[in-house]
């Protein structure tokens, strides 16, 4: 660690449809076990309002980026992302987050990771949690961050300037189970990782429209009893072994799109219901309706032609380029290139003073 134990350097930014504390690694403890410690004190966890801490009282806002130089020939900064319980002291680094990756390189050119170029910066990034690998080009106009800009995302009021990710498929299947289709709990499901293990439904086979509000669909308890069900028998066929305490998989309603777009979403991640969607939830749905057999297929309505897909969401909508190699009778459907457009900004960079132990 670099600062003393009053108080240590952070930024804290938002990224896409999330807020997140940003730290340099050299800043923080070594070991996990105490560096978890500590980030439980910064948000404030546990409790149900993280009165005490940085955190929001909600998953979306309760959430810590780690960025490091990269030893990596095709990166240049690693990104370790920390989903921080809210009201249970648990720190887990089961999952990446896509929204705080639209922070990550502007943070890398701040911290001085990476040189800013003169108009714009690409950073090469290594998300450690899973290994994949993303790019993010930015505005470096005099060589400094634009955080101001006419880029609109749903879900965040205002614009900003906008970041491009580009992200690369690494060496996991696109259908862990290997198959299309399987039949959980009862009801018919995709099983998708497009950088995030997803589990895709259609609304329908749960009894609901898919057009709910997130609170109606977090209070339903038939539908929580069901979902949890299905989350537990993705797990061990999805590789990730028993998911009990886990915040994957993800789980995406599918259901017939209202407003132009391919496909209506509602995510829980786990249990409450995203108020829009993840940046890879979202990559994971894009995928996941071009899958041929897949249960998007039954309920999205997609573009004749092009890359681009809107996924529609309870704030709005999030467009994805997405292109999938359907495969043969002898290779499975593979991601061929996902990319999305979001922003980022600065809301404080200085000091954060922990709670006292």
């Amino acid at each position: 660690m670099t600062n003393g134990p009053e108080g240590l350097r952070c930024m804290l930014m938002r990224g896409g449809t999330s807020k997140g504390a940003y730290f340099l690694a050299e800043d923080l403890p070594f070991d996990a076990e105490a560096r978890d410690a500590l980030l439980l004190r910064v948000m404030g966890s546990p409790d149900p309002r993280q009165i005490d801490g940085l955190g929001g009282a909600h998953p979306l806002t309760s959430k810590v980026a780690v960025v490091s130089a990269s030893g990596h020939p095709d990166a240049d900064v690693d990104y370790l992302f920390l989903q921080v319980g809210v009201e249970r002291p648990e720190v887990s680094d089961r999952q990446n987050c896509g929204n705080l990756l639209a922070g990550v390189g502007p943070f890398a050119a701040e911290r001085g990771l990476v040189e800013p170029g003169s108009g714009e910066t690409s950073v090469r990034i290594r998300m450690l949690n899973t290994g994949d690998l993303a790019t993010a080009t930015f505005a470096t106009p005099d060589g400094r961050v634009a955080y101001d800009g006419s880029a609109e995302i749903s879900g965040v009021p205002g614009t900003a300037a906008p970041v491009v990710i580009g992200f690369q498929q690494g060496d996991r299947p696109l259908l862990p189970t290997g198959r299309a289709r399987d039949i959980l709990a009862d009801t018919p499901v995709t099983c998708v990782d497009n950088g995030m293990p997803t589990v895709l439904i259609a609304a329908s086979a749960l009894s609901v429209s898919g057009y709910e509000e997130p609170a109606e669909l977090e209070e339903d308890q038939r539908l929580g009893e069901r979902l949890q069900e299905i989350r537990l028998a993705a797990g061990p066929l999805m590789g990730l072994g028993d998911v009990s305490g886990t915040t994957v998989p993800k789980l995406s309603l599918l259901a017939p799109p209202l407003h132009g777009g391919a496909v209506m979403t509602r995510t829980f991640i786990p249990v409450r219901c995203h108020t829009s969607i993840g940046v890879l939830g979202a990559a994971g749905v894009a995928a996941g309706l071009r899958v041929p057999g897949g249960v998007g297929q039954d309920v999205a309505e997609l573009p004749e032609t092009g890359d681009r897909l809107r996924i529609e969401h309870p704030t709005g909508f999030l467009d994805v380029e997405s292109a999938v190699d359907p495969g043969t009778g002898d290779s499975a459907p593979a991601a061929r290139r996902t990319a999305v457009v979001r922003t980022a900004r600065k809301i404080f960079d200085g000091t954060v003073f922990p709670r006292p132990v």
